[in-house]
């Protein structure tokens, strides 16, 4: 069971500093300065994630596996998750609050109703704001054209496999590689651009396909970003004898393409970034696992039910919802949300141990990858 600790309770995860203080910083306590909003290892906050959705049409086995994730498994109900109204006025204070990228996940964001009329409020907050979205490809055929409009930058694709049959037992429900590769092509052609491609790699699955992905989408402009077996959740089975780490995936595709690293877009940046010798464009490695990006993380996450975790490896957040509900105003809203960063200390994957890759988390489908 995930815990999650109200803004008025959080004495244990404070470290430093009283109850009463930081209840004084929250919500419905006096307002306070926000102009400087720093953890304490001095990150600061530039990324936000919002889940949308608990629901995906995928079952993939290192995310929802199908023997948990069932016919019968409770889902929210729809009073549950933050409106879209909620969802703006939180991303609009993490905006005031220093944020210049959001991310809309899920679950599969799609398959939230309306997805494009909330693209569109949040597009209004700051045209600055980098705005994104993450998807498995399913409905993006249909979707992209609507989502550019209402104001989406650009997407990101999951893609384990070019292989048909490696990438129907990865996602678990049949679904054929052809529809993803479809939603990409659409999402091209309407402007979501440039769009990465997500490949989860997991030994004896689908490590066969790191260089056919590499090949297929050289010189296309978009990127691939091959991503570490992690262990997210607690359903997912994960083991480091499953890992094909970040250094043996840029082996393998420059033995067959020379690379050369390059330097991060931007501080906090989780993927390394390498380029092909030849200007063919690039990849991304994201090496949770074996290479820890936590000094540098400066990214918050929003749950489908309005909890803000602070690490994606958390097994605990910190509930806006009820404030929310309870009528908090603007200006407590962004209080609350700096004094929950200004108390991050999260180092996960730095202090990642056999032990702790087995300790329940939340899962990936309520807090977003």
């Amino acid at each position: 069971m995930v815990k999650v600790i109200p803004l008025a309770d959080a004495r244990a995860h404070h470290r430093g500093q009283s109850l009463e203080a930081f209840v004084r910083d929250a919500a419905f306590g006096a307002a306070t300065d926000t102009a400087d909003v720093a953890d304490l290892r001095g990150r600061r906050l530039h990324d936000l994630r919002i889940s949308v959705t608990d629901r995906c049409n995928f079952r993939c086995v290192y995310c929802m596996p199908k023997d948990v994730f069932g016919r019968d498994y409770p889902f929210l109900p729809h009073g549950e998750l933050l409106t879209f109204e909620e969802i703006t006025r939180v991303a609009s204070a993490f905006v005031a609050l220093g944020v210049r990228k959001i991310r809309l996940t899920g679950g599969e964001p799609l398959l939230r109703r309306g997805i494009e009329r909330l693209v569109a409020m949040l597009a209004a907050i700051d045209p600055a704001v980098d705005l994104t979205l993450t998807t498995n490809g399913a409905g993006l055929a249909r979707k992209a054209k609507e989502l550019k409009d209402a104001g989406l930058k650009r997407v990101t694709v999951s893609l384990d496999s070019l292989d048909d049959a490696t990438f129907r037992a990865m996602n678990d429900v049949d679904f054929p590689v052809a529809k993803v590769l479809e939603g990409i092509d659409a999402a091209a052609a309407a402007g979501l651009a440039p769009i990465k491609i997500n490949m989860v790699v997991k030994r004896g699955m689908n490590d066969g396909s790191i260089v056919p992905m590499a090949r297929r989408f050289r010189g296309s402009g978009h990127v691939v970003r091959f991503i570490e077996f992690m262990d997210v959740g607690a359903t997912n089975g994960w083991r480091m004898d499953d890992v094909v780490t970040a250094a043996e995936i840029v082996r393998t595709i420059g033995c067959e393409f020379p690379l050369e690293p390059t330097l991060p877009n931007y501080t906090g940046e989780v993927a390394e970034r390498w380029r092909y010798l030849d200007g063919a464009g690039e990849v991304g490695v994201i090496a949770s696992v074996t290479q820890a990006f936590c000094r540098d993380c400066t990214r918050a996450r929003l749950s489908t039910d309005g909890k803000v975790y602070t690490c994606l490896f958390a097994n605990d957040g910190f509930d806006l919802k009820g404030p929310l509900r309870e009528g908090v105003a603007d200006a407590g809203l962004r209080s609350a949300i700096a004094a929950i960063w200004r108390q991050r200390a999260d180092r996960y994957s730095e202090i990642r141990t056999a032990a702790t890759g087995r300790v329940p988390k939340v899962e990936m489908s309520y807090i977003g990858g």
